[in-house]
């Protein structure tokens, strides 16, 4: 459309704050911004007008013919794809029969799965424990030093 660098925005400026003056120039950037919002706002309108006329005439069914048309693979691995996507979101290993092969993997993983998360959680409270008990000995070890250096130091004469 319009193809504008910042040498020839810097021209068109200089010569916006010659012909309109320093103190009008604020004013009219602001319409001519109002301007450009309105106008973009009417495409944006004319442009959704447009796609929603193409979709109530059934173009996007026409496109999906001719892309089948021209493309059967792609389409064909368009129908797999919409295929798996129904099935994983009518899938539910909950509902599956316990007795079958599957139900009795799915509910050994599930149960392995408890497993390993309880024995996770049990060993990280047991890192914390550790490293809290180590702060505590630090703690304990930093006071009992300074208590020795107190009892070391007598203490600050007084000026008076």
């Amino acid at each position: 459309m319009f193809d504008l660098g910042w040498s020839e925005l810097l021209i068109i400026g200089v010569v916006a704050l010659i012909v309109v003056g320093p103190k009008d120039l604020p004013v009219m950037f602001r319409n001519i911004g109002r301007f450009v919002g309105k106008a973009r706002g009417m495409a944006r309108e004319f442009s959704n007008a447009m796609n929603e006329a193409a979709d109530d005439a059934g173009v996007s069914d026409i496109q999906k013919t001719l892309k089948t048309a021209t493309n059967p693979v792609g389409s064909a691995m368009d129908g797999v794809r919409d295929a798996a996507k129904d099935f994983k979101s009518s899938f539910d290993p909950t509902k599956l029969d316990a007795t079958s092969e599957t139900g009795k993997l799915a509910t050994k993983r599930a149960e392995d799965t408890k497993k390993i998360q309880a024995t996770t959680m049990r060993r990280a409270a047991e890192k914390k424990a550790a490293e809290a008990a180590e702060m505590l000995k630090k703690a304990e070890a930093a006071e009992a030093d300074l208590a020795a250096l107190q009892a070391d130091t007598p203490p600050p004469e007084s000026k008076t």
